[in-house]
């Protein structure tokens, strides 16, 4: 994917100071991201942070017995198989939405809105960032990472410096 401005990042949390680093993502199902966090073997918390196209973005968080996932816009999974394979991997269903209107639906977020509420981001600020329609699925990202204090480090590594 190319048309929009994507990339894929990990992040974790080591002596107090947050790890951020890019990874190839071909954005066509969740495995990727999750071997890309599970790779870094960390003993804090690490998750991925996906922004496709700046369409929508995908937090996905590994643990041991379990794999997390929340999607910023479940309307993308209509005509994206990114996003649908998201939902199935949710196991959620796929809004039944003709392609032609998703320009008249307002987004909503859908998966573990807790995913990152251990590390300061309860759901309901999660929420909040993902209802701020003004922002670009990049800026959430964004913000997300200021809440959690590695803004700055995310825009040096994927160049929204």
């Amino acid at each position: 994917m190319d048309d929009g401005f994507s990339f894929a990042v990990t992040a974790t949390l080591a002596d107090g100071r947050w790890h951020v680093s890019r990874f190839n993502d071909d954005f066509t199902g969740i495995a990727t991201s999750v071997r890309a966090v599970r790779g870094l073997r960390s003993e804090g918390p690490a998750f991925a942070l996906l922004n496709v196209e700046d369409e929508y973005f995908v937090i996905v968080r590994p643990t041991p017995g379990n794999t997390f996932a929340f999607l910023s816009d479940a309307t993308m999974a209509v005509d994206d198989d990114f996003a649908a394979s998201i939902m199935d991997e949710l196991d959620a269903d796929i809004p039944d939405l003709d392609p032609d209107d998703l320009d008249d639906v307002d987004p909503w977020p859908e998966g573990d809105f807790d995913i990152l509420a251990d590390l300061g981001v309860a759901e309901e600020v999660l929420s909040v960032i993902c209802d701020d329609l003004d922002l670009a699925p990049s800026e959430q990202l964004l913000r997300i990472a200021e809440e959690l204090g590695f803004d700055d480090e995310l825009a040096r590594v994927t160049g929204m410096d």
